[in-house]
């Protein structure tokens, strides 16, 4: 008998050689469960999509090849059935809608220029004195300023000439009347000393009232060069033009300017393409920039009859009563004028298409069957387009998408 014997063992060469084989065995089978993945995943993709254009029968593949987007003929557009483009249009019936239009356009605060008051240098002189500043409220017959002015003293040495010469004038006239009684005076020295009396008062009279209007008490002894200027009745002073020290030789230039600001006008500036849409009486809601939130109701009070040639928009006022003086010259607004409603073809914005520098829609004809139509619109509320000519209730148009069918 052979006696078994140990198999020889193998050399280091051998089992690396051995080791490689393996390795690439396994890397053999990862790849073919890689590649069998990927095929059913592309089985899957196939089952929820569908085949496409390329898994089709020739036949079918070059019949939706031939179907056309639209169709042009002559003025019509139409879109045939299998077209891509009849999934985006979207096409609604023209309405009639009951609307109120709101007109909005910003405002500005303005004095109420009938409430205004000039305040003149009564004299040519400087200013020593100023007791109020811009923006301040005054009270009737409150100090404003102090004048000191030469030209004064004359009007006083005036006052008081006229005041002599009609006391005078008047001792004549009594003594003459005295002496005619008895015949001691001719008639005609008579007439003479009645004229000069009544000149002499007429003097008087006009040196008196120049003082007052001064602003001086002719009955004063005191010959002063300095008057004291006051307001001529409350309001707010919202324009001033002069400072102390300063000398004011023009009688025709304003001191300063002072407002009764217990009503004032809101100012609105229309377009004159929206001039017919405003009229004297028509509502109004006025909301102020400083008071957010706050809506104050009126009505035009005014509305002007020039056009601005410049900026093409008409004055229009509205006029508010203001007794805490909350609204000030000035102050920023926003106006919206509510007109009538009224019954109105309306349609969706998105259906107009500029063409031209105009507006035009896409009418249905028949079904999947448009043609171009210009349209005027009156205006635009919101999403919605005011139609004023062009088109009518009842009918067909493209209401979305209708660009797709443009040139």
């Amino acid at each position: 008998m052979m006696e078994p014997h140990a198999s020889p063992e193998r050399s280091e060469p051998e089992r690396q050689r051995g080791n490689t084989k393996f390795k690439g065995a396994r890397l053999g089978l990862r790849l073919i469960l890689v590649l069998v993945v990927a095929a059913l995943a592309a089985v899957a993709y196939r089952a929820v999509v569908g085949p496409s254009n390329g898994g089709l029968p020739a036949g079918a593949r070059a019949t939706a090849e031939k179907v056309p987007l639209l169709i042009r003929e002559g003025g019509r557009i139409t879109v045939p059935e299998g077209s891509a483009l009849r999934s985006k249009l979207t096409i609604d019936a023209v309405q009639e809608t009951e609307i109120q239009r709101t007109l909005t356009l910003p405002a500005t605060v303005e004095a109420d220029p009938g409430r205004l008051i000039k305040v003149l240098p009564p004299l040519a002189g400087r200013i020593t004195q100023l007791f109020v500043q811009l923006g301040e409220r005054v009270e009737a017959r409150q100090p404003l300023l102090v004048l000191d002015s030469p030209d004064l003293a004359a009007a006083q040495a005036d006052h008081e000439r006229a005041k002599v010469l009609l006391e005078l004038a008047r001792k004549n006239r009594d003594r003459l009347r005295d002496l005619a009684k008895i015949g001691g005076a001719a008639v005609r020295e008579q007439q003479q000393a009645e004229t000069d009396y009544v000149t002499a008062e007429v003097e008087h009279q006009r040196a008196d009232a120049r003082l007052r209007q001064i602003g001086v008490n002719p009955e004063t002894t005191d010959n002063l060069r300095t008057v004291t200027l006051t307001a001529p009745a409350s309001g707010s002073i919202i324009d001033l033009d002069v400072a102390p020290g300063s000398f004011w030789n023009d009688p025709n230039a304003s001191l300063m300017t002072i407002a009764d600001l217990s009503t004032v006008w809101v100012t609105a500036n229309v377009p004159e393409k929206d001039t017919s849409a405003v009229t004297k009486g028509q509502s109004v809601e006025v909301a102020f920039a400083a008071y957010p939130g706050e809506i104050h109701k009126g009505e035009v009070l005014f509305v002007s009859d020039v056009l601005d040639a410049d900026t093409r928009r008409t004055k229009v006022r509205i006029a508010f009563p203001n007794p805490d003086i909350r609204l000030k010259p000035g102050m920023f607004a926003n106006a919206n004028f509510l007109t009538p409603k009224q019954t109105v073809v309306a349609i969706p914005t998105t259906a107009l298409v500029l063409k031209n520098d105009g507006d035009v829609i896409f009418a249905e004809v028949e079904p999947w069957t448009f043609e171009m139509r210009r349209v005027e619109i009156g205006f635009q509320q919101g999403n919605q387009a005011i139609v004023k000519s062009g088109l009518k209730a009842g009918e067909w148009i493209v209401v979305r998408g209708g660009v797709l069918l443009n040139d």
